[in-house]
């Protein structure tokens, strides 16, 4: 698209207000289904039954975006964006579709995957097209937009998603973000019509997809299995070993043995999401068992984080050069883990729920604080030859990673539960776990030899 020679272009101009509404939009209702429905969610396993797939319905999304992701990516490079922009579109929308009709627990994990496969691939596309359909001048600008649109349902969704089920029923909190899709896929329609059908860039290795659906499936078979009894729980190793096979092809090497400096940035990415994801995925069911209070305020705990999150990352962002990368990373992930055994601990004392709560959200302030300079690190740690394949494995390592700790936390809190121990004390302990790696990995950010780029 093009603007007149005088005219400075803005992202709400006439020539671009329906493009960056649109794509605005579509990044919101992502993160709208990846968040606030962590509030209705207890509700929704209770009601059908399924509370043994509680964690599997948050790692279901989180392992098939990363296919989403891969799949999208090669195939925008092959194809161009809109084909892909297309099924991606088709596989969220029809993910809710499943979700909100759901009979059964396991047909809403079901759409959950579809959800997944369809929000990463959507995300994937719209940074492809903002490539090609925004002028460079406005590109910081959209870019910024998109991560306001991760920030506000954090902010809002909670409560909304909480009067939606109150007021209609929780699967209104998935069918009626249907609608909403489909028209903000008719604002971005027009400039879509603009763009060529022909390949953006050098297509990366199928390989690559062939490892991310590998494992996404493994990731997702190790709380299935984990969580039976019998001989059958004993296949929990083979996803086990299926998963570090396809992390050692996905990642840079030595990243599973947290190697000092691009290994180790990778893998704290992965373990601190691993870490705060745990909690989030219990932090609403046990102030609503353990405490009785409602989805409504329950999701307070999770407004809380999307103010101190960006508070955050806005603090070390102005303290720049004077915090060095490997100095945020340590202090965040050290925060993340404080926040989750203080949460633990709460839980298992049965303290106060606003000391729960804030334990989360101090959790969230590390994230903040860390998160950001992991990808600083990575650019930082890479060349143009190894750029591309080192981004994307920033993304899979956090995708994977929250999958991989929720899966694992799933099957633990069904062992526990059958064993009458305390199984939201059991689950929250394994992140408590996966924290103190990602603070040892932290530890190793700092380059101490030569890096491999394989």
């Amino acid at each position: 698209m093009a603007t007149t020679v005088n005219e400075r272009p803005r992202l709400l101009s006439p020539t671009y207000a329906a493009t960056t509404v649109g794509m605005f939009a579509l990044c919101a209702f992502v993160a709208f289904e990846a968040t606030a429905v962590t509030t209705v969610m207890p509700t929704v396993a209770r009601e059908l039954d399924g509370v043994g797939l509680f964690a599997l319905s948050f790692a279901a999304p989180l392992a098939s975006g990363v296919v989403g992701m891969v799949a999208a990516g090669g195939w925008s490079d092959r194809k161009g964006p809109v084909t892909p922009l297309a099924v991606a579109l088709l596989l969220f929308a029809a993910g809710l579709v499943v979700c909100g009709t759901a009979p059964t627990m396991e047909v809403l994990v079901a759409g959950r995957v579809l959800q997944g496969l369809g929000g990463g691939a959507l995300t994937v596309c719209l940074y492809v097209l903002v490539g090609l359909v925004f002028p460079p001048l406005l590109q910081p600008a959209i870019f910024t937009s998109f991560a306001a649109a991760w920030v506000l349902p954090t902010l809002f969704g909670p409560a909304l998603a909480a009067y939606v089920a109150h007021v209609a029923g929780w699967r209104w909190v998935f069918l009626g973000v249907v609608a909403l899709v489909a028209a903000a896929a008719l604002l971005i329609a027009p400039s879509l019509r603009t763009l060529d059908a022909r390949a953006t860039g050098e297509s990366s290795p199928r390989s690559r997809l062939v490892w991310a659906v590998v494992g996404a499936a493994a990731v997702l078979a190790l709380e299935l299995l984990g969580s039976r009894r019998g001989a059958v729980a004993v296949l929990t190793v083979v996803a086990a070993v299926v998963v570090v096979v396809a992390l050692r092809r996905l990642l840079p090497t030595g990243t599973l043995l947290l190697r000092h400096g691009l290994p180790a940035v990778i893998a704290t990415r992965g373990l601190l999401s691993g870490t705060f994801f745990c909690g989030e995925t219990y932090i609403i069911f046990v102030l609503q068992e353990r405490w009785g209070l409602s989805a409504g305020v329950a999701g307070l705990a999770l407004t809380g984080v999307g103010l101190v999150w960006p508070l955050a990352s806005w603090v070390q962002s102005r303290l720049g050069p004077r915090l060095s990368d490997v100095a945020a990373m340590r202090g965040g992930s050290v925060l993340v883990l404080a926040g989750i055994v203080g949460l633990t601990a709460a839980v298992a004392v049965h303290t106060s729920a606003p000391v729960a709560v804030a334990a989360y959200v101090l959790a969230g302030a590390g994230m903040g604080f860390a998160y950001p300079r992991t990808s600083v690190a990575m650019l930082a740690e890479s060349g143009d030859s190894d750029r591309g394949f080192n981004s994307s494995a920033l993304s899979i390592a956090d995708s994977l990673g929250g999958a991989l700790a929720i899966s694992a936390s799933g099957a633990v809190f069904a062992i526990a539960a059958r064993a009458d121990g305390d199984a939201f004390v059991a689950a929250l302990s394994l992140g408590c776990g996966v924290g103190v790696l990602a603070v040892l990995a932290a530890a190793r950010t700092r380059q101490a030899a030569p890096r491999s780029t394989s």
